[in-house]
């Protein structure tokens, strides 16, 4: 169960528009919504535009045109450390831990903005609840951890910040079908301790599964959307993302 959610927008999209280059066009008029407290998801196949919307909110790629909101305030346009500094966490697609420092180092990367150490610490305590392995492997260099342990060690570094919004790019790409358990099992319990979360996951059926609502993005446009249990069951949903005949 997903924690209570308010009405009240926490990030907005309006008519957003990004590119890679100046001949192609990622994002067409894009339009969305998250409300604190909830997880939505976003799906869609290879190349639609997920990884780009994701890139486009935390700064890492221009919003050439519309306009993002987050908490009543526009950051379309503001630096990616900015946003960052705002309360926006972004854990990319292919998780970009530091391969040459340590567990501990890294979990301190994810907090260098941040001067309240009381709350440093109860963070801490918290992940390393939530990832008891990485409380055991504070000493061992990222690079040497498996995929599901980086995984999880690049979701705890996005956590360290703090954040009210939580970008989750393919959580479960190239993991084992017990560790994309634990990380779908963690990604309920982050949610319940109060963080809102957007989660791109080509893994769709179980991205639908804990969503409270979804978007399904084609070639930069948004194409549906509704609560996640009804997109689940759309035959259309179900034909094109989940390979259900």
């Amino acid at each position: 169960m997903n924690m209570p959610m308010t009405q009240e927008p926490l990030l907005s999209l309006k008519n957003v528009e990004a590119s890679y280059g100046k001949k192609i066009k990622a994002l067409k008029g894009v339009s969305l919504e998250i409300r604190r407290g909830e997880i939505v998801a976003l799906i869609g196949c290879n190349g639609a535009g997920k990884t780009t919307m994701l890139k486009t909110i935390s700064g890492l790629l221009p919003c050439e045109q519309g306009v993002i909101t987050f908490n009543d305030k526009k950051i379309s346009g503001l630096p990616a450390h900015q946003i960052a500094q705002m309360g926006i966490s972004h854990v990319p697609e292919g998780r970009r831990i530091f391969a040459r420092l340590t567990v501990a180092e890294n979990l301190q990367m994810g907090r260098f903005t941040r001067r309240d150490a009381g709350g440093i610490e109860r963070d801490l305590r918290q992940i390393f609840e939530l990832f008891p392995i990485l409380k055991e492997r504070q000493e061992q260099l990222g690079g040497t951890l498996s995929g599901g342990e980086q995984q999880m060690l690049a979701i705890a570094r996005a956590l360290m910040m703090s954040p009210q919004l939580l970008l989750l790019d393919e959580p479960s790409m190239g993991l084992a079908p017990v560790i994309t358990d634990k990380i779908f099992e963690v990604i309920g319990e982050i949610n319940r301790q109060g963080r809102t979360i957007f989660l791109v996951e080509q893994n769709a059926s179980r991205a639908l599964e804990i969503s409270r609502r979804a978007y399904v993005i084609d070639q930069g446009v948004i194409t549906a959307q509704n609560d996640a249990k009804r997109l689940l069951n759309d035959p259309k949903v179900q034909e094109t993302y989940l390979g259900v005949a």
